[in-house]
């Protein structure tokens, strides 16, 4: 089968996260994506480790983990942007495409020739994405934004982490860069609005992606509690300010997640408990008695989850259909019945370590499904190819290009 995006091309001029991200995932979807990288250095990733992917001897490769995670289903191109030739290979990849990729900074690009106004030039119908720290107007503009600081000055950190009087109290990161992620899926969508309205209209249209914007609109529920009520909202640890119980929870041998999302969900845990009463309690009978109440309520429940061990009580409450789970580490997640009945670690072939790791595409579409068509390439691995291909430029100019320095 092929993609749905088959049918388009991708020109990817971002590095590390976010940009990459949404590279990866139209080129699941079928897209085919070119990544113009630096000469001898690439995207930066590509040097974030250790960890490095191993070869079959089980010794490091240059490829490390960080980079593999984000730049599947793609061809690499080393191209130096910073000469005159480069900028023109880049101009004429840009007339073959459909979306061009590229977070630099504000007018980054524009010095080169490879700013939005400079490629519509040559091709009035591109997508072109900006992804940058805080978008391309306001007085942030010309900052460099990095998930970790886009996370603390996003307002995120501030809801994240045990709350003041706890052990280990104080503002917390997410584990992993949410923040570029989120911001590639939403560019992606963009992108994919964007051809629509071409495939509509003819247009294309410059698109300006910004990761605090992106940030602050996934504060979702929270933004809205505090732009109802004028208090901004505080760490409450694993528990949600909206529902209770909805934390984590001690057990005989290790932590229990409850999610109890309705009074009719708390009342069947009651029973499993052994605590009938509680739901006819006029403190707990509803979600909005037990918030007010959760104090003296969620001790109580503290007291009786450690009576039983993690899987007793999901044995029990998986049962009657109240959500809960256990806390696992990433071990546990690829070991889970789920994620392997899913597919969700898939293995590709890889010209430097046999085979490489990749985690599955979440997109399942029954007529076109994520392809995995791809590893995550070397650096320049088909340069030669794209070009000549491409871009119609022969062996001759191949080799005078390559001697010369401008692409490797």
């Amino acid at each position: 089968m092929s993609g749905a995006l088959s049918h388009l091309r991708v020109l990817d001029l971002s590095r590390v996260l976010a940009g990459p991200w949404a590279g990866q995932i139209l080129g699941d979807l079928g897209a085919r994506v070119i990544k113009v990288e630096r000469p001898g250095r690439g995207d930066d990733t590509r040097g974030w480790g250790p960890p490095y992917l191993k070869d079959g001897d089980g010794g490091d490769t240059d490829q490390a983990a960080y980079y593999l995670s984000a730049n599947r289903n793609k061809e690499s191109v080393a191209i130096d942007i910073t000469r005159p030739e480069g900028q023109a290979l880049v101009r004429k990849l840009a007339a073959e495409c459909d979306v061009v990729l590229e977070n630099f900074k504000v007018g980054g690009l524009k010095r080169y020739g490879l700013d939005y106004d400079s490629l519509k030039a040559v091709n009035p119908k591109l997508i072109y994405c900006s992804i940058t720290g805080f978008g391309q107007d306001g007085p942030y503009a010309s900052r460099a934004g990095y998930d970790f600081m886009i996370q603390a000055l996003g307002g995120l950190m501030s809801l994240t982490g045990r709350p003041d009087g706890e052990a280990g109290a104080g503002p917390m990161k997410v584990g992993v860069a949410l923040t570029d992620i989120t911001t590639g899926l939403y560019a992606t969508i963009a992108v994919l609005a964007a051809l629509t309205h071409r495939d509509r209209t003819g247009e294309g249209q410059h698109l300006d992606m910004a990761l605090f914007d992106v940030q602050v609109a996934c504060l979702a529920n929270q933004a809205m509690n505090f732009l109802t009520t004028g208090r901004s909202p505080q760490r409450a640890g694993n528990a949600h300010p909206n529902i209770v119980p909805y934390q984590d929870f001690p057990t005989a041998d290790g932590d229990l997640i409850l999610t109890v999302g309705n009074d009719d969900q708390f009342a069947r845990f009651c029973e499993v408990a052994g605590h009938p009463e509680w739901a006819g309690d006029p403190r707990f009978a509803t979600n909005r008695s037990r918030v007010e109440h959760r104090e003296v309520l969620v001790p109580l429940l503290r007291q009786t989850t450690v009576m039983k061990t993690t899987r007793e009580w999901l044995d029990a409450l998986e049962a009657v259909g109240v959500p809960c789970g256990p806390v696992n580490t990433l071990e546990q997640v690829f070991e889970d019945p789920q994620a392997q009945a899913r597919g969700l670690r898939r293995e590709m072939a890889h010209p430097a370590a046999g085979t490489v790791p990749t985690v599955a595409s979440p997109l399942r579409l029954s007529a076109t499904p994520a392809q995995y068509r791809r590893p995550p390439p070397l650096l320049g691995e088909h340069t030669r190819e794209v070009l000549g291909d491409l871009l119609g430029i022969d062996e001759a100019g191949l080799e005078t290009l390559f001697a010369e320095g401008v692409v490797a």
